[in-house]
């Protein structure tokens, strides 16, 4: 003990006490997925608090010279009986009662107990000291050794903070508009019963103002029910704050909404506000579900196996190399369901997990923050198999049911989401997220980490041929760009059961008016055929401005592949937006082909003796004063848009982006920015850094030049850029990857970053490089959505694996019977050989 004692002398000036605000990374292993509950525990470093599992912590303390490691292993408790559960893998009997995690009547989140072993362990020898050790040795050890193992174990490791353990739906704050709320004498007495909308007579969903006492019908949800927002627009048109939820008013209470505050809240002044239109409190029963009642059964029916499973068939449960799963940390089967699919594609597996080990060995020293070391970690986990195990049942005893539950152990991707994540608005977030957007993200992400040498996204990656012809002259104009994934329009008057569809329409309409439960959804069924129509056929323009003719006139725009991707993606347009501008999802089946040729959509080029528009600019959209001025705008169109609530430089730039082409376009944009840092920012026209009335030599950010420098690129590039971006720092970085043709002549920056942090950084930015090849696809996967909105409900994918569909609903993995392969939402097809 001695000999110990010595060696954490030496070593007690490395051995740190974690203040606030480091990252302790007690949980996971930066390199792998072992964590305390792993096989061989997890050692935790404390200089840097980095974890690795029994695999990697000699490769740490080689390249690090780090030699006291926290090593914790922590093993489950045996099982306690829980007469909730069923014991055979279902949900657990006692329903939830209250919209909350990890608290009594919440959801049920497995908490599982464990002990704990905790001591240090000295490298190279692995020599161990325990706490009972450290009080025979010298007080400077004991101390300063007792106080960094006890900081260790409290600190929040950095996977606790970003996952929510404990939260409570139902906790609400009181409005700061219900003391002194005014409530108008106007004589309104609102009986017990029988109310109805005073606009449209709907007599379910109905809020009544606290202020003036008018009822009407809430909000309207994604699929159209709910009620037509006009509770909503009332406090648009009065200011009038608070609204109650009639029906569910009894002695105890409530729902109270505050539109000002845009969340439900609490009213202590409640039963007085209520009684001065006449309701009695005391008296009242409720006859409608709260909303917390209605979340709950949402969020019961969203993670219900039942919804998910095919055909309320039994699966067979499937482990091993590439069929492991993915635990969902809170809405992330997004994430879940795209990596899945990412990593069944040949040029991901050879990038991130053929050279898994040199990846390692260039790592920077802190691995956790570094994108090609966590997508490596994350494809070798997937691909691997190391963590296909089924998982251990709680419930598991002598009177266990034996039916296989098709959960496995698989690996809770936690570091990747929280880098890929990082500084992203939505992603960022526990909250649902759509896939297609996320498979874009990751896609940019991987474009900015390789921007030279071996670049997976070009997998995906296809040049799109757009011809524009003048109606007035004949004479065409030929661009090309850059996609990722094609998008499938889905043409709803081709549906072939018109009549069946009419016929539903009809049956709920009664139903509507009797008061009756509404009849079984009838869903759309339209041919794949009609949708590939409906994307080939030519699209009418009816500003374009011909630089034949000088003037504004019609065109039509054709849009064909000027090459076929290696892979393929197909994102089936569900989502879209009513005539009011209200978000929907399209309820359709289309027969989506297992094979498909798209040679006739090549686009050929300049045609013979087709003559083209001339090379002239369009006339400025400025005035040529010194000083900037706005660009001429259609003026009906922008206030069409402010008429529906948006901020008046966000419809301007709409308006612009779109080329004055109408309000269809122009709110399309505004639906697609309106998460942007600067959407309500002064218009910037395009080559300025300025609003209106302001210089355009005004400076950017240092800290975001700095930023993009750093990713390879020159100063005067990275300040083009952001001035084209009004400093935006992601937006500029958006934008300078989507520009590369034209900044290849701009001088590449020699103060780029490092070899050992870019491959190849010092080399040219190269331009939209795209392999080709025959237009001829198989589909090996797809992607599938349940719920009435991207942003919520549940997404599930079906991969190919050796001639067998497998369904991976985050940790289960089956065998799939009959894969829902019309339903899906974004497919993937890669290209048949010969």
């Amino acid at each position: 003990m001695a000999e110990v004692s010595e060696v954490l002398m030496s070593v007690l000036s490395t051995i740190r006490v974690p203040r606030p605000g480091d990252r302790v990374h007690k949980d996971e292993c930066a390199l792998s997925f072992s964590s305390p509950e792993s096989e061989g525990g997890l050692y935790v470093c404390m200089n840097s608090f980095l974890g690795f599992g029994s695999q990697y912590v000699d490769r740490h303390h080689t390249r690090s010279g780090q030699r006291a490691y926290l090593h914790i292993i922590r093993t489950r408790k045996a099982p306690k009986e829980d007469d909730n559960n069923s014991g055979s893998g279902d949900p657990p009997k006692k329903k939830p009662t209250r919209l909350a995690i990890g608290i009594e009547g919440g959801f049920n989140v497995e908490q599982d107990q464990y002990e704990e072993e905790v001591k240090v362990v000295l490298f190279p020898d692995r020599q161990e000291v325990t706490a009972d050790d450290l009080t025979a040795m010298p007080d400077v050890v004991r101390e300063r050794v007792s106080l960094a193992m006890a900081g260790l174990m409290s600190a929040d490791s950095v996977s606790h903070a970003l996952q929510v353990q404990q939260w409570d739906g139902e906790v609400r704050a009181e409005s700061r508009h219900a003391a002194e709320l005014k409530q108008l004498d106007n004589g309104v007495k609102i009986p017990p019963s029988g109310w109805r909308c005073e606009v449209c007579d709907l007599q379910e969903n109905l809020w009544m103002n606290l202020t003036d006492g008018r009822v009407f019908c809430g909000r309207r949800y994604f699929d159209g029910s709910g009620g037509n927002n006009h509770a909503l627009l009332h406090f648009q048109q009065t200011g009038h704050p608070l609204a109650v939820k009639l029906g569910t008013i009894t002695p105890d209470g409530a729902d109270v909404y505050s539109y000002d505050e845009d969340d439900m809240v609490l009213d202590p002044k409640l039963p007085q506000h209520l009684a001065h239109f006449g309701i009695d409190m005391m008296t009242m029963e409720k006859t409608e579900r709260t909303m917390t009642e209605l979340e709950i059964a949402v969020n019961q029916r969203v993670g219900e196996w039942e919804v998910i499973q095919e055909s309320g068939a039994t699966l067979q449960p499937l482990s091993g190399p590439g069929l492991t799963g993915m635990k969902n940390l809170g809405n992330s089967c997004y994430l879940n369901s795209v990596m899945q699919v990412i990593f069944t594609v040949p040029d991901f597996q050879s990038k991130y997990v053929s050279n898994i080990d040199k990846i390692f060995d260039d790592a920077p020293s802190d691995p956790t923050q570094d994108f090609k070391t966590q997508v490596a970690k994350l494809g070798y986990g997937l691909l691997s198999g190391e963590y296909s195990k089924p998982a251990l049942d709680p419930g598991e005893g002598a009177e266990a049911s034996t039916e296989p539950r098709g959960d496995q152990v698989g690996i809770a991707p936690r570091m990747f989401k929280a880098l890929v994540g990082r500084g992203h608005p939505e992603f960022s977030t526990n909250r649902q997220q759509d896939a297609q957007e996320f498979l874009l993200h990751f896609i940019n992400m991987v474009e900015r980490n390789c921007r030279s040498g071996a670049n997976p996204s070009e997998a995906f990656r296809f040049l799109v041929e757009e011809r524009i012809v003048c109606q007035q002259s004949q004479k065409a104009k030929y661009t090309q760009r850059v996609d990722y994934i094609l998008q499938l329009p889905v043409p709803m008057d081709q549906a072939t059961n018109t009549e069946e569809l009419h016929e539903a329409e009809r049956r709920r309409e009664e139903a509507d008016s009797s008061g009756a439960p509404p009849p079984s959804p009838v869903r759309a069924k339209i041919p794949f055929t009609a949708c590939m129509a409906a994307l080939s056929e030519p699209e009418t323009l009816t500003d374009f401005w011909s630089s034949a003719v000088q003037a504004k006139t019609t065109a039509t725009k054709t849009t064909r592949f000027a090459s076929f991707p290696d892979h393929l993606v197909i994102q089936v347009k569900k989502f879209t937006f009513g005539q009011d501008w209200v978000p929907k999802k399209l309820d359709v089946s289309i027969d989506v082909p297992d094979t498909l040729n798209l040679s006739t959509l090549r686009g050929a080029g300049q045609q013979p003796g087709e003559e083209l528009l001339p090379e002239l600019a369009p006339p400025p959209l400025m005035t040529p004063d010194v000083e900037v001025k706005a660009p001429v705008l259609d003026d009906s169109t922008v206030s069409q848009l402010c008429e529906m609530g948006f901020p008046l430089e966000a419809c301007r730039k709409a308006v612009y982006y779109t080329g004055n082409t109408g309000i269809d376009a122009a709110m399309n944009w505004v639906m697609g920015h309106m998460d942007d840092p600067d959407f309500s920012a002064p218009l910037v026209l395009p080559g300025t850094s300025s609003a209106p009335g302001t210089t355009p030599t005004e400076s950017v950010s240092e800290e975001h030049l700095a930023t993009i420098v750093s990713m390879g690129f020159s100063r005067d590039q990275a300040t083009r850029a952001l001035r084209a971006t009004s400093n935006v720092l992601e937006r500029a970085v958006d934008w300078i990857f989507s520009h590369l043709d034209d900044l290849e002549s701009m001088e590449v920056s020699e103060g780029g970053r490092s070899a050992a942090e870019s491959e190849g950084a010092r080399e040219p930015p190269p331009g939209p490089k795209v392999r080709d090849g025959p237009g001829k696809y198989e589909l090996f996967a797809f992607i599938s959505h349940m719920g009435t909105s991207t942003m919520c409900g549940h997404y599930v994918c079906h991969i190919k694996k050796d001639q067998q569909w497998v369904i991976f609903n985050d940790q289960k993995v089956c065998a799939s019977e009959k894969p829902p392969k019309d339903l899906g939402y974004l497919y993937f097809y890669r290209r048949v050989t010969e």
